[in-house]
């Protein structure tokens, strides 16, 4: 046996914290670059590329699954798909109309309303812990529209739409995957599929412009698909299979900080104090309530 005291440490970050915090870097950015994308087309002709092109790196997984789980992966995927379209509408407007560090933050309030999500859709009560957090986010958006005497923009106000949305559709992703388990990656082809098809279809009766031939449109669209979304799942199914969920939560709430230093550095954007105060608000909300919230799946 090996004597005591001789073991040695453990690492301070492990293989699933590094693709965490790279999963995090990649959707922090996530928002400046479909800035940079939404300059050359678009909202719907862009998402309807970026989509369809991950639908169909994904179909592979839809195909391998077994039938039982393709079954349900269909049945998921198509209710789930139209609720992840109205995310994605919010969210890509709301990134076209406001800056992309105010997204960034702004996003990350779905860690906070979650537990709310929950007690709607799940019946599961939250604590105190969550009001405090509530309260404290929502002094944090204010700060970041600036000041008490500000008004969130339109695309902000989108963006808190988003935000709500994907708090609702964790719950419900986690209430059918209970009765009707399927494949995390048959899933999103499913969903992607939905909300590619679904943008072009909205986008018929006005038409779309030919596709853009810029090869900066095509760099961060394929940034998105193959960085944000195949990259980001993945990784983020290894380490929940590796390690607990607070601290995968946890890792992914960086995600605001990247989004802001990227837009400083990248876009130019610049802030003045009450909304750094605001956006550091809502990441030390989220950050308590995820460890107050504990290891729970």
């Amino acid at each position: 046996m090996r004597p005591a005291g001789s073991a040695h440490p453990a690492p301070p970050f492990s293989l699933p914290d590094v693709l965490m915090i790279l999963v995090a870097l990649v959707w922090g950015t996530s928002y400046g670059v479909s800035k940079l994308a939404l300059a050359y087309y678009p909202v719907l002709g862009f998402l309807a590329v970026r989509f369809i092109l991950t639908c169909v790196l994904l179909l592979p997984a839809l195909w391998m699954a077994r039938p039982d789980e393709r079954r349900n992966a269909i049945g998921a995927g198509l209710p789930l798909g139209l609720l992840l379209l109205a995310i994605m509408l919010c969210e890509t407007f709301g990134v076209a109309n406001t800056k992309a560090a105010n997204a960034a933050f702004l996003i990350s309030l779905c860690i906070v309303l979650t537990p709310f999500a929950e007690w709607w859709l799940l019946q599961r009560r939250p604590g105190g812990t969550a009001l405090v957090c509530a309260s404290v986010s929502l002094l944090g958006a204010a700060l970041l529209g600036g000041g008490p005497d500000a008004r969130l923009g339109f695309g902000d106000a989108l963006m808190l739409a988003a935000a709500v949305l994907r708090a609702v559709i964790v719950c419900l992703t986690s209430r059918m995957m209970w009765k009707r388990p399927a494949p995390a990656l048959a899933l999103t082809a499913v969903q992607t599929g939905v909300v590619g098809f679904g943008c072009l279809a909205l986008a018929m009766p006005g038409g779309l412009p030919p596709l853009p031939s810029a090869s900066s449109f095509w760099i961060a669209t394929g940034y998105l698909v193959l960085g944000c979304t195949v990259f980001a799942f993945f990784a983020n199914n290894y380490a929940l299979n590796h390690s607990t969920p607070t601290r995968v939560a946890l890792l992914s709430g960086t995600e605001p900080l990247f989004g802001a230093v990227f837009a400083m550095l990248w876009l130019g954007e610049h802030f003045g104090a009450p909304a750094w105060a605001g956006g550091a608000l809502i990441v030390a909300a989220s950050t308590w309530a995820v460890l107050r919230r504990g290891p729970r799946r």
